[in-house]
């Protein structure tokens, strides 16, 4: 019993069923399943089944003896043999989907379905892209130590690194010929130490150098526990230290720079010279081959188990911050970060300088962008707290009303929230069909079931509406205000480079990506994001972008043609496979068009398809077949790409980025499947991230250079960049930031970018 988890025996069976377990495919092709669209016999129920199979046997014996079953005592037996006479056909088809099918011809063999290690990579996405914080710090960093002791050899395979001569500075002579080792030194690995992850409240602790493997030092700045030993002035160090972090001509390597390059910020240094990021350098390597933080990232390459975080300050509520952590323990720690970062620097370096393209990804386009990423972390938004409060309030009845309307259409109240009082609501009392099953036997209730139900029911449309609207309100308009910063009054978010699979950038706290923009109070929610005074906002986003890496890479001269001329590629696609005159094209048929072209580029089925359309699936399938006939590019594309993808195991961006495929000659068919639509769509998405990196570099060096204090790059959010321009000088530079992006890449087809202005963000957009 999938729902109680309760095993039963034969007896369990017959007490439940009250048929021995050899009749239960009997039982159900007579009184049918609903849930599993088993019509069974019309008028049989579980007592007349339950008799008809004690009495006489199974559906075989039922019907060589349909004389017999007048003689049984149940409601209804008189005229049950008729009913069955009658429903022979079917009672016979539903015996048939009754039972088990144990000859199907897989591509796999049973021993290979056991749980596997997970995608952590694919996790720590969508962790990021829901805001599942304590999730996406176990997969990313701070739990890094339970994930990597699943895999650590034992003991005496580990490689032993010695840390002897690792040194504690607290004297000024000594941090003095540091600082000399430092300045004469070709590369330098730094970190600092902080009392938080929060790059705008973190205070530095300490800072560690290593400038040769095993030759590190930690500088303890900020320890303050009891007793604690004499530590040297943070201020002056930090001033000593100022032109050396500062220096363009001192080479740093360091684990994710752009957090101490945020934190150094604090204390008015500009850090400079980053050379190298060792999380950058794994993510460029291979996104997917393991987790780019330090710990795990010592295991894959240096087999070292380090010093974790936990270790040293416990875990949970009462973990402490560094600088209540004991010297002799947290030296140590520091020291083995810095050290531990040059070692894996000069590991994946030498990897990467055997694949060209990989170290100018690297080089020209990650390595500087962390520097533009940390410029706008730093500067933030502006975000109007009042227009925020309002939408709350107004969220709140709104929510409130729903509440009502729903416990009124249910004839009772319940908490909306309760996935097992909805099921109750939803497949018990309002027999609702169950479209889709938990793992563990219970009705789904999850978004694509709810949206289903919506076509045909009111409950789960305004259950959905509910969860929407809730999610917003907790999410950004109760939230975003008290994320503003006392000290600079605006909201700064944090940007991940190396999250998710395909080069594209995430961000947390807050999540600026995933802020609807197609429903009116996820509109209203950009209404709050405004410029600072005498400011406008200016959202310049790029048009059909994925589409035009399509067409580039498939050069498809349908696709090229239409992109050259400067159609509406919708409606050109729709005049092609409807074979209808362009200005005759309908509404419907370009929407049909849309989710086609789209649908492409995602690997949708036309199963998918037909389900976005709601149309048959045949129908899907004619649709997808004729865009294929009339863009015979893109199918020689997709079908070369999966080829090409299991014949080298990853697949590349226009610019050289990898994403490598695991499970694409998985005997999984599920899992091939799923590497297939990957093989075709990170090449168009990773492709768009490559471009829009592009010209964030780009409009940012010309800022720097050219417009400084007049134009500020606020957020990037997926295809788009969003700013800050000086009133009277938006005419002047809006262009300008339109052609740079435009020409941040060439491709086959003209990049296109459309800018708007506006007093928040929503009015630009």
């Amino acid at each position: 019993n999938t729902m109680t988890n309760q095993i039963m025996d034969i007896d369990g069976v017959k007490q439940k069923f009250g048929i021995p377990p050899e009749l239960i495919i009997d039982f159900l092709a007579l009184k049918g399943d609903k849930v599993d669209n088993i019509p069974g016999v019309p008028g049989v129920g579980d007592k007349s089944a339950q008799a008809l199979l004690n009495g006489i046997g199974g559906i075989s014996a039922i019907y060589e003896n349909l004389d017999e079953i007048a003689a049984l005592s149940f409601r209804g037996s008189k005229t049950m043999a008729a009913k069955m006479k009658e429903y022979e056909e079917q009672a016979k088809l539903s015996y048939e989907l009754a039972t088990i099918k144990l000859d199907v011809e897989m591509d796999f063999e049973p021993q290979t379905l056991v749980p596997s290690k997970p995608d952590n990579a694919k996790l720590a996405e969508l962790f990021a892209e829901y805001e599942f914080k304590r999730w996406f710090s176990e997969v990313s960093s701070e739990q890094a130590a339970e994930h990597v002791d699943e895999e650590i050899p034992a003991t005496d395979t580990l490689s032993k690194i010695d840390t002897s001569s690792y040194v504690t500075i607290t004297t000024q002579d000594e941090f003095d010929q540091w600082l000399t080792k430092l300045e004469q030194a070709p590369l330098i690995a730094f970190d600092t130490e902080t009392t938080s992850l929060d790059y705008m409240e973190a205070q530095i602790v300490g800072v560690s150098f290593c400038i040769s493997p095993g030759e590190a030092a930690y500088v303890p700045l900020g320890h303050d526990y009891p007793d604690a030993p004499e530590q040297l002035d943070r201020t002056q160090i930090l001033n000593q230290l100022k032109p050396l972090l500062e220096s363009e001509d001192v080479k740093k390597v360091g684990q994710h720079l752009k957090y101490d390059k945020n934190v150094l910020a604090n204390y008015h240094i500009d850090l400079q010279g980053i050379a190298f990021d060792t999380m950058l350098e794994s993510y460029v390597l291979n996104s997917t081959a393991t987790r780019h933080d330090m710990d795990s990232l010592a295991m894959a390459y240096l087999n070292h188990k380090t010093i974790h975080f936990e270790d040293i300050a416990g875990k949970g509520a009462k973990q402490l911050t560094f600088n209540q952590i004991p010297l002799e323990q947290a030296a140590p720690y520091a020291a083995e970060d810095a050290d531990i970062t040059l070692r894996l620097h000069n590991v994946i370096w030498e990897k990467l300088q055997q694949e060209e393209t990989l170290k100018n990804l690297l080089l020209d386009i990650e390595i500087p962008l962390a520097s533009v990423l940390s410029r706008m972390e730093q500067r933030g938004v502006l975000i109007d707290s009042q227009k925020l409060g309002q939408q709350s309030q107004d969220l709140a009845l709104r929510i409130k009303e729903l509440e009502t309307s729903v416990h009124e259409a249910a004839g009772e109240t319940f908490n909306l929230g309760s996935t097992k009082q909805l099921q109750h609501i939803l497949f018990e009392k309002l027999s609702l069909p169950i479209i889709k099953k938990t793992p563990k036997g219970a009705p789904s209730t999850s978004e694509e079931v709810l949206q289903e139900l919506a076509l045909e029911y009111p409950i789960p449309k305004m259950i959905m509406e509910y969860r929407g609207l809730t999610k917003l309100k907790n999410t950004y308009t109760d939230k975003l205000p008290k994320m503003i910063n006392h000290r600079t009054g605006r909201v700064h978010t944090s940007y991940h480079q190396a999250v998710t699979a395909t080069g594209r950038l995430s961000s947390t706290d807050p999540n600026l990506q995933n802020i609807p923009i197609r429903t009116e109070e996820g509109r209203r929610v950009r209404q709050a994001f405004v410029p600072r005074p005498g400011y406008k906002i200016v959202a310049a986003d790029y048009s059909q972008i994925e589409l035009r890496i399509m067409a580039h890479l498939s050069a498809d001269n349908g696709l090229l043609t239409a992109f050259a001329e400067g159609k509406d590629i919708h409606k050109a696609t729709a005049a092609e496979v409807f074979d209808t005159p362009l200005e005759q094209v309908t509404l419907e048929q370009r929407r049909s068009a849309k989710a086609i072209n789209f649908g492409l580029i995602y690997g949708m089925s036309a199963f998918g398809l037909a389900r976005q359309l709601n149309i048959p699936r045949n129908d899907a399938q004619t649709y997808m077949d004729l865009y294929f006939e009339r863009y015979p590019g893109v199918l020689k594309y997709m079908n070369d790409t999966r080829e090409l993808a299991k014949e080298k195991g990853y697949v590349e961006t226009v610019f050289g980025r990898r994403l490598y495929l695991p499970d694409i000659k998985a005997s999984n068919g599920m899992r091939r499947k799923g590497a297939e639509r990957a093989a075709i769509n990170a090449p168009m998405q990773g492709t768009a991230a490559d471009i829009i990196k592009l010209a964030m570099l780009r409009v940012d060096d010309w800022i720097n250079k050219e417009a400084a204090d007049e134009v500020y790059m606020m957020m990037q959010v997926h295809d788009e960049l969003v700013f800050e321009i000086k009133e009277d000088k938006i005419n002047d530079h809006v262009p300008h930031i339109v052609t740079l992006m435009e020409q941040a890449a060439i491709l086959a087809v003209p990049l296109k970018v459309e800018a708007g202005t506006g007093i928040d963000w929503d009015e630009a957009h």
